[in-house]
C-alpha cells in the first residue's frame, strides 16, 4: 500500500476497534431487557433499516450484475454462521470461554489464509500474533473470578471462531469482485432473515409471539440496539471488508483482539470497574503485538516472487 492508503486503512482499523470495543456497553444495556435472540433480531433489524436508508438516499449503491453470487453468499453465510454458533455456544458455556476462544481467531485466519490465499507469515509475524493473542487470553483469565470449561460450549465456540476466520478470508478473497458495501449488505440481509425466522419459529412454538416488540418499551434498549445494529454490524462489516481489501487477513483480523481489549479497559473507565496492573501490562502487550505485526512484511509467495522476477526481466529487456 502507498502511504495515503496505509493511513486510511489503519485509521479504519482503529475506528473498527473502537466501535466494536464499546459494543459491550450496548449489550450490557440490552441483556436485562431482552433475551439473546431478541437482541440479535433487533440488531439486524436496525442494520437493515440503515442499509435501506443508505440505498434510498443513494449514498450507497449495489451492483451485483455479472458477479459470482456463490462467493458472496459463502462470505455472508460464514459471518452469520459465526453469530449463530456463538449465541448457541454461549448458551452452553460462559462469556469468559467465548472471549478466550474468540481471541484465537487471528491464528485460525492466518492458517486458512496461508492455505487458500498463499499469505505466508514470517517468523516475526507469528511471534507478534502470539504475543497479542496470549496477552488477551491472560487478561481475560486474570479478570475472571473463575474459569470453568464446558465441552459442548467449547466445541460450538471453536466452530464459531473458525466460521468467523473463514468469513474474513472470504472477504479478502472476493475483494476484487465486490465492494465493501455489497459484502455488508449480504451479511445484513442474510442475518436479518435468519434471526427473524428463528425468532418467529421459537415464538410460535413457545407462544411468545407477542414479545417481539416488548423490549421497545424501554428507550435505552432502542438506543443500544440501534448502536449495535448500525455501528457494530453495518459499519463494522463495512470497515472489516475495507481492511481485508487492503491488508493481509491476519493483519486485519488481529484488530478484533484490540476491540476485546478496549471493551475490558472501557469497563474500567466507563463502569468504574477496578483497574489492575495486568490491565495496563496486557493492553500494552496486545497493542505492541498489533503494531509489530503491522510493520512486519509478509513472506512473499512463489507466485509473487515469480511475478517480481518477470517484471524485472521485462524491465531489463527494455
Amino acid at each position: 500500500m502507498d502511504k495515503k492508503t496505509n493511513i486510511k486503512a489503519y485509521s479504519a482499523a482503529i475506528f473498527f476497534s473502537v466501535l466494536v470495543g464499546f459494543s459491550f456497553l450496548g449489550i450490557k444495556t440490552c441483556v436485562p431487557l431482552a433475551n439473546s435472540l431478541q437482541i440479535l433480531v433487533h440488531r439486524y433489524n436496525f442494520a437493515f433499516l440503515a442499509l435501506l436508508l443508505l440505498l434510498a438516499l443513494r449514498i450507497a449503491r449495489l451492483d451485483l450484475r455479472g458477479k459470482p453470487k456463490k462467493n458472496l453468499i459463502l462470505t455472508a453465510g460464514f459471518y452469520v454462521g459465526f453469530m449463530v454458533l456463538q449465541v448457541i455456544g454461549l448458551y452452553f458455556s460462559s462469556s469468559i470461554e467465548g472471549s478466550i476462544i474468540f481471541a484465537i481467531v487471528p491464528i485460525i485466519a492466518q492458517i486458512i489464509a496461508s492455505v487458500f490465499l498463499g499469505e505466508k507469515a514470517t517468523v516475526w509475524q507469528n511471534v507478534f500474533v502470539c504475543l497479542s493473542v496470549v496477552s488477551l487470553i491472560i487478561m481475560i483469565i486474570l479478570g475472571s473470578s473463575s474459569v470453568e470449561f464446558h465441552i459442548s460450549g467449547i466445541i460450538l465456540l471453536i466452530l464459531s471462531s473458525i466460521s468467523m476466520a473463514v468469513s474474513n478470508v472470504f472477504m479478502r478473497y472476493v475483494r476484487d469482485q465486490y465492494k465493501p458495501i455489497e459484502i455488508s449488505a449480504a451479511i445484513i440481509i442474510g442475518g436479518c432473515a435468519v434471526f427473524n425466522f428463528a425468532f418467529f419459529v421459537y415464538a410460535i412454538f413457545s407462544g411468545n409471539l407477542h414479545t417481539y416488540f416488548e423490549p421497545f418499551q424501554h428507550t435505552e434498549f432502542i438506543i443500544a440496539t440501534a448502536y449495535l445494529g448500525v455501528g457494530c454490524i453495518l459499519l463494522s462489516a463495512q470497515l472489516m471488508s475495507y481492511l481485508l481489501s487492503k491488508m493481509a487477513a491476519v493483519k486485519a483480523t488481529i484488530f478484533g483482539n484490540v476491540s476485546t481489549a478496549i471493551s475490558i479497559v472501557a469497563g474500567v473507565l466507563v463502569l468504574g470497574e477496578p483497574l489492575r496492573a495486568y490491565h495496563i501490562i496486557c493492553t500494552v502487550l496486545i497493542i505492541a503485538g498489533v503494531i509489530g505485526l503491522s510493520f512486519s512484511g509478509n513472506k512473499k509467495s512463489a507466485d509473487e516472487k515469480k511475478e517480481e522476477e518477470d517484471a524485472i526481466s521485462i524491465s531489463d529487456g527494455k
